[in-house]
């Protein structure tokens, strides 16, 4: 699924571990992702979490895409931070699923949380298309 991914890989994120029902993603904070207030846009924020929930939920072979998210924001992020965001499979009922990621800010061996996501998916196919 990544190798097809042109807006993820557009912006630098790269795919980590990824396993059933979890998946990693990392992002560097760049120049174009900082808003007038001299922070991370909140959408590029999203977009690191929604892209590890999307490895998260596909990680089972059908293809699922979002039905529903929603993020918190817990503390800003700044021009050169490195994210890392873990997506964790809650449950799944049917065609849908509930995955939570946590986004960090990496420094050193420390890592502190950046926001909240919870996402909710739907499987639309029984199997990933070549």
């Amino acid at each position: 699924m990544y190798d097809n991914d042109l807006a993820s890989q557009a912006l630098g994120i790269e795919l980590g571990e990824v396993g059933t029902g979890t998946a990693a993603a990392r992002m560097r904070v760049t120049e174009r992702m900082v808003n007038g207030h001299d922070i991370a846009h909140g959408g590029y924020l999203f977009l690191l979490a929604d892209s590890a929930f999307a490895f998260a939920c596909n990680s089972h072979g059908p293809v699922t895409v979002a039905s529903g998210a929603e993020i918190n924001f817990v503390t800003s992020a700044r021009l050169g931070d490195q994210l890392l965001a873990v997506a964790e499979e809650r449950t799944r009922y049917g065609r849908n699923g509930i995955c939570d990621v946590t986004v960090y800010r990496e420094n050193g061996g420390e890592r502190e949380v950046i926001a909240e996501f919870r996402g909710r998916s739907r499987v639309i196919e029984r199997e990933q298309r070549s």
